[in-house]
């Protein structure tokens, strides 16, 4: 029998892990799970070793105030993963955890696998230090046997550094974000056949919708002020549902809230445009089709410490397979609510602009297909290759 531990941080990690871990179970039943993740990984069996939700912070500032705790759950994890001994040492993302693990594992027992020496170190999700800090990449060598590669650029970055990095394709097209049903959604809420629903996405992180929600408030006023059959549809992480449903009680414009992945999938196809935070969430908004707007705001330090490191000239990702600005972008200083009700407005308005987006689309999710079969099965079966 082959044991795994796998360790997600955050909401994305945890439906990767949701996907590796039922892939895995097709070419492997008799896999055991151990590990820490969340409501997405319990139903594929895992329980975990404490609540997920404390590891999805981000940023330099927002993270200060956890590191103690933080620091806990990382001897805590190596703890359990020198007791348990498994064959493999599996961590989706979530760097500024997974990495430490990794490190401490490593140095400790070894890379021959087995209860003999320590678990094989597979890393899914290449850190993006090709966006920023890139020099942060001298530090991997030696931290995993293998590292699976979701975006087709990344193997060539990480290749002359010895990091044997493997394109696998990206999950988010194994999504089903493209099969949501438009008239269940619009019959499920009661929505007039001339409603204009637009999705908000603030982020699956406490910290990331504390900042945006208030933005969205306001953003959401102006925009009834200009039409009235605006129908706002925020669309909540589990780990936070709860949390989100409180901050918008008191919302003049009510939003309706959806939590699961397939009433967000029906949610898109309803859809006429979108407001999300970068990320994932750009992915399945193109793969629905859906014109956007993405927005960001994080602590001004912590934004001043990037701005000085940054790579790349785009941070939303479709941006950056399209190679263009194919959707704006309105960060920091433009993520206000004048400036993201009248980009909202424009794609509402000029149908050209919409038109243009999902032209670009296409080709910029193209680059994301496996080599071979779908993403989730390609990525596990080079997680079990590193046991032969």
């Amino acid at each position: 029998m082959t044991k795994i531990f796998v360790i997600a941080g955050e909401a994305s990690g945890d439906v990767l892990g949701h996907r590796l871990m039922t892939a895995l179970h097709r070419l492997d039943p008799s896999i055991a799970f151990s590990g820490i993740g969340g409501a997405r990984m319990a139903e594929a069996g895992l329980r975990s070793l404490f609540p997920m939700q404390e590891l999805s912070h981000m940023g330099l500032v927002e993270i200060l105030p956890r590191i103690f705790n933080l620091m806990r759950r990382i001897k805590q994890t190596i703890a359990a993963i020198r007791e348990q001994k498994p064959d493999i040492l599996l961590t989706i993302d979530s760097p500024g955890f997974t990495l430490r693990v990794l490190k401490a594992i490593g140095s400790s027992g070894g890379s021959s696998g087995g209860s003999s020496g320590g678990p094989k170190r597979v890393h899914y999700v290449a850190p993006q230090v090709w966006a920023w800090r890139q020099e942060r990449v001298k530090h991997f060598p030696g931290l995993w046997e293998e590292l699976l590669c979701l975006l087709p650029f990344e193997p060539d970055f990480f290749a002359p550094y010895g990091l044997h990095p493997v394109f696998t394709g990206h999950p988010v097209l194994e999504s089903g974000a493209d099969k949501g049903d438009a008239s269940a959604f619009l019959a499920r809420h009661n929505l007039p056949p001339d409603a204009v629903p637009i999705v908000l996405m603030p982020g699956s992180r406490v910290t990331e919708t504390k900042r945006l929600l208030p933005v969205f408030r306001q953003t959401l006023a102006l925009l009834n002020a200009e039409d009235r059959k605006i129908v706002p549809v925020l669309a909540a992480a589990p780990g936070i549902a709860d949390a989100v449903a409180a901050q918008t009680a008191d919302w003049a414009v009510r939003p309706i809230i959806v939590r699961g992945v397939a009433e967000r999938y029906d949610a898109f196809a309803a859809a006429l445009a979108a407001l999300t935070k970068s990320g994932t969430s750009t992915l399945e908004l193109a793969m629905a089709g859906v014109p956007m707007a993405v927005t960001y705001r994080v602590n001004p330090i912590s934004a001043f410490l990037v701005r000085r490191q940054i790579k790349v000239p785009y941070v939303a990702m479709i941006n950056l397979l399209a190679g263009r600005a194919l959707v704006p972008e309105l960060l920091q200083e433009q993520c206000r609510p004048e400036i993201l009700a009248a980009t909202l407005l424009s794609l509402l308005r000029e149908p050209a602009k919409a038109t243009a987006q999902r032209a670009g689309f296409a080709a910029a999710l193209a680059s994301l297909r496996a080599p071979a079969g779908a993403p989730s099965d390609a990525a596990a079966q080079a997680i079990l290759a590193v046991l032969t």
